[in-house]
């Protein structure tokens, strides 16, 4: 299902041509994707980038479009050691003085747009993380993977905030829900065969 494809059929079913309904569809859309992406992490969403750390300098910059880790390691001289995801806490407890440096052991999400390293990198290191992302929404693309593959659950997350902006009966609330519920589960089924074939250590 295209973007034109999923648009018509939130009117459609719907049956709601108010203008600032209208207008609110690409949004509706845009937080159905969110919503399926940060519950389900694909496995066709993942991607890696590689950059460094700076000596002394326990934080390093997430990419643009970063979502969730799935690995992250330190390469010396061609050889990965990989990191143990852990809680700020954590690392604050084992590490309580930032200044203590060292090759990093653990690594967490510290906010939107860092992660931080623990003990604090003693040099310059390349890193390579692999991570889940955000793609291209559906309603600039045009096309996307969830599109393409999943459509129902993109479809009936965009109904439920659809029915939740016109502020719908219970029983049509509770069908759209239902329905998006059902597609989850099947997304989820798929997303967890697809990981069950991968390697981690």
């Amino acid at each position: 299902m295209n973007y034109t494809e999923l648009y018509d059929a939130i009117l459609a079913e719907t049956e709601n041509s108010d203008d600032t309904f209208v207008a609110n569809v690409p949004l509706f859309v845009k937080n159905a994707e969110r919503r399926i992406y940060q519950a389900i992490k694909l496995p066709k969403l993942r991607k890696n980038a590689t950059s460094q750390f700076q000596a002394s300098n326990s934080y390093l910059t997430l990419p643009s479009d970063f979502l969730a880790p799935y690995e992250f390691a330190v390469v010396v001289s061609g050889e990965y050691s990989y990191l143990i995801p852990k809680d700020v806490s954590f690392m604050r407890e084992a590490y309580p003085n930032p200044s203590t440096t060292g090759t990093p052991k653990y690594y967490a999400v510290f906010d939107d747009n860092t992660l931080q390293v623990a003990p604090t990198p003693a040099s310059a290191s390349t890193v390579e993380l692999h991570y889940f992302f955000y793609p291209e929404s559906i309603v600039t693309a045009g096309t996307t993977w969830l599109g393409d593959n999943f459509d129902s659950a993109l479809l009936y997350g965009a109904l439920v905030e659809a029915a939740t902006f016109m502020k719908s009966e219970q029983d049509t609330v509770k069908t759209y829900t239902d329905q998006y519920a059902v597609n989850m589960k099947l997304l989820s089924d798929y997303a967890a065969t697809v990981r069950s074939g991968t390697y981690r250590s």
